[in-house]
C-alpha cells in the first residue's frame, strides 16, 4: 500500500518542479524570438565576413556561383529589406552595396544592416504579423517575412562558412 501512495506523490512532485521551471509566457513570441536570434547571427556572420581575406572577395567556387563579395552585398540588401518588412518600418536610405566594393566597405555595410535590424526589431511587436506587405513583388504576411528573415540569416552564414572552408579558413562557429 505504501508503494501505491509513493508513486503518485513522486509524480506530483515532478509535475510541480516542471511547472516551476517552465518559462513564462512571452507577450510577443515571434518578435521576441527574432530579437533573441539576432545577436548570434550578427556576431557569427560579421566574424565570417571579416575572416575572409580581402583578396578572396572575388572568389567563387564555380563559374555559376556568386562571388564572396556578391554574397556580402546580398546579405546587406536582404537584412535591410526583410527587417524593414517584418517590423513595418522604412528601409534605410543607403548606397547599394556592390560585389566589387572593398572589403572594409562591405563589412561596414553589413554591420550597418545588422544594426538597422536590431533597431527595427526593437520596435516590433506581434500585432501586425497577419497583415500583408509587398515582398519581392508578391504579397506576404509580416510573419512570413520574419520566417524568411531568420532563414536567410542561417543560409547566409552557412554560405559564408562554405566559402571560408574552400579557402582554408575555419568559420567562426567551428573554432573552439
Amino acid at each position: 500500500m505504501k508503494k501505491i501512495l509513493v508513486i503518485p506523490a513522486l509524480l506530483l512532485l515532478a509535475a510541480s518542479a516542471i511547472a516551476q521551471t517552465a518559462p513564462a509566457q512571452t507577450k510577443d513570441p515571434v518578435s521576441s524570438a527574432l530579437r533573441d536570434i539576432l545577436p548570434g547571427r550578427q556576431k557569427n556572420t560579421i566574424a565570417a565576413v571579416e575572416a575572409m581575406p580581402a583578396d578572396k572577395f572575388n572568389y567563387k567556387p564555380t563559374a555559376d556561383q556568386m562571388t564572396f563579395g556578391h554574397l556580402v552585398a546580398h546579405m546587406i540588401a536582404a537584412n535591410n529589406t526583410f527587417c524593414s518588412k517584418v517590423a513595418d518600418v522604412p528601409a534605410p536610405k543607403v548606397e547599394e552595396a556592390k560585389e566589387t566594393d572593398a572589403k572594409d566597405k562591405l563589412v561596414s555595410g553589413l554591420k550597418a544592416s545588422f544594426d538597422f535590424c536590431a533597431d527595427a526589431l526593437s520596435k516590433m511587436d506581434d500585432s501586425k504579423l497577419g497583415e500583408t506587405v509587398e515582398l519581392f513583388g508578391n504579397q506576404a504576411s509580416h510573419a512570413s517575412a520574419g520566417i524568411r528573415l531568420a532563414s536567410s540569416w542561417a543560409d547566409h552564414y552557412a554560405e559564408a562558412a562554405m566559402y571560408l572552408r574552400l579557402n582554408g579558413v575555419l568559420p567562426p562557429t567551428a573554432k573552439k
